[in-house]
């Protein structure tokens, strides 16, 4: 079978390949680790925090908006669940994680 398979040879003449930039080359991975952290990892985690701490103090009484754009205020607070009063007959059941924002008090008054 091994007339199928021609030999290789080596040509001893032939100069070693010359090796890359070698520091170079880290630079580059370091600059791009440093670019992703601070665009992309950082913002997004004070994101999450930021949200983590609105949901965690959502109380009676305050005027929300949901991601829906939902405005209303909260009438009770539940582990999981909030329940908001989105006009004088009318309240609704939401998560807790479809709170987008708190605003100032009064503010469903003036609109």
């Amino acid at each position: 079978m091994s007339f199928f398979i021609s030999n290789a040879m080596a040509d001893a003449a032939a100069p070693a390949a010359a090796p890359m930039g070698g520091g170079f080359e880290w630079i580059f991975l370091v600059g791009f680790l440093v670019i992703f952290y601070l665009m992309i990892w950082r913002p997004q985690a004070k994101r999450a925090k930021e949200q983590k701490n609105l949901l965690g103090s959502l109380q009676k009484g305050d005027e929300v908006v949901t991601t829906g754009g939902i405005a209303g205020k909260i009438t009770k607070v539940a582990d999981d669940f909030v329940v908001l009063e989105v006009s004088d007959t009318v309240e609704m059941k939401f998560q807790k994680g479809a709170i987008a924002a708190t605003l100032p008090k009064g503010t469903l008054k003036a609109i």
